[in-house]
């Protein structure tokens, strides 16, 4: 059985692939998502509130705790003894977000009394301690 024209008598199969039914349906796709795109895109008009998208830091404070070479202890400016030292320690590890602790020792202090505020920070609960040094010249 032969497609084709019917003038050639040969009972051979045609091989060729007739391309003109394909070309239409892919026209028809064509103009129906021409069509159907505008209407997906079309939104209601209205006016949206203005915002902004930078996140609210809270930074916090910083406390200054130094042991000077004669081993006394200062909490920022103030001169405290080692009770009024774990009593500031408890009240500032309750704090939400949690100071941070700058820790300063003289380097003629002995090294005991820099571990022992160490050690009464640890014991309060402190999560934010550091050490502050001067770097070499």
């Amino acid at each position: 059985m032969a497609f084709g024209s019917g003038l050639d008598d040969d009972d051979s199969v045609m091989s060729e692939i007739n391309m003109t039914p394909l070309v239409d349906v892919m026209l028809v796709l064509l103009i129906i998502f021409i069509l159907t795109v505008p209407v997906l895109t079309h939104a209601v008009k209205i006016d949206l509130p203005q915002a902004d998208n930078v996140p609210n830091e809270v930074k916090p404070k910083t406390i200054a705790l130094t042991v000077t070479a004669d081993a006394a202890i200062h909490w920022n400016d103030d001169v405290i003894d080692s009770a009024e030292l774990d009593a500031r320690l408890q009240a500032v590890a309750a704090e939400e977000p949690q100071p941070e602790i700058h820790l300063r020792g003289d380097k003629a202090v002995a090294y005991e009394h820099v571990i022992k505020v160490m050690a009464a920070a640890q014991q309060a609960g402190v999560q934010k301690l550091g050490f502050v040094t001067e770097p070499e010249r």
